[in-house]
């Protein structure tokens, strides 16, 4: 078994509401091993977009230790984290988040507009991101000219443009239909199998979820049954 890429151990979070304290995760612990691919399933209110949060470094435990590469990351400022999650998290959304007045092309490129990239190298490894979803052809169009399974596809490839090893998907496919869908998981089932990234992703959609290799179940801030498919 490899090592893991990412730990949670013993990790709290919990948030106000009004006058109440509302308990999420009560030492939560998990193990995310190198080149898994991971379906979360579970109610609404379970801390499935919440535990997304914690992995991608866009919310912190109020108690617990989040390790990534050996790193603990819990205890880092913005500035850093920012520059981590540029390094190493691509981020895959239910409704794609694309900036409408922009090609595909542009959109994908995002990303690297915070690196030290020259425009020639951006250019590069926007192809490579548009070959490897299949958009070649189609870099120049605005989202509007794009179904949405394309749009799904660009919101990927602005996700792996910058060859993250970790990949967090929350409903990516919640907003297609059944073939759009089929092909966005063709995708992450490749991304991960070929090109070794370990992917996370929440769904609603049993038909997702068994896409994965390993299948989690989240209620009421705890796993409460899990199982691998088979290989």
């Amino acid at each position: 078994m490899t090592d893991p890429i990412m730990r949670l151990e013993g990790v709290c979070k919990g948030y106000r509401r009004g006058g109440e304290e509302i308990q999420i995760f009560d030492r939560l612990t998990i193990d995310i091993e190198t080149g898994a691919f991971i379906s979360i399933m579970g109610p609404s209110g379970s801390g499935k977009t919440t535990l997304l949060n914690l992995l991608g470094g866009l919310d912190k435990p109020d108690d617990g230790r989040i390790v990534f590469d050996g790193q603990e990351i819990q205890g880092w400022g913005e500035s850093r984290l920012a520059k981590w999650r540029a390094a190493n998290v691509g981020f895959i959304f239910q409704f794609y988040n694309l900036m409408p007045s922009m090609s595909a092309a542009r959109n994908v490129e995002l990303p690297l507009l915070l690196t030290n990239y020259s425009a020639k190298e951006r250019r590069r490894r926007v192809a490579t991101a548009l070959e490897v979803v299949g958009l070649s052809d189609r870099a120049r169009h605005r989202p509007r000219e794009l179904s949405g399974g394309q749009q799904q596809r660009v919101g990927i490839a602005r996700a792996i443009v910058a060859d993250p090893r970790l990949l967090l998907a929350d409903e990516p496919t919640g907003d297609l239909d059944r073939q759009s869908a089929d092909e966005i998981l063709s995708i992450l089932s490749l991304l991960n199998r070929d090109l070794n990234k370990t992917v996370v992703m929440v769904t609603h959609d049993p038909q997702a979820a068994s896409r994965a290799r390993q299948e989690l179940h989240l209620d009421k801030g705890r796993f409460t049954d899990a199982q691998v498919a088979a290989q």
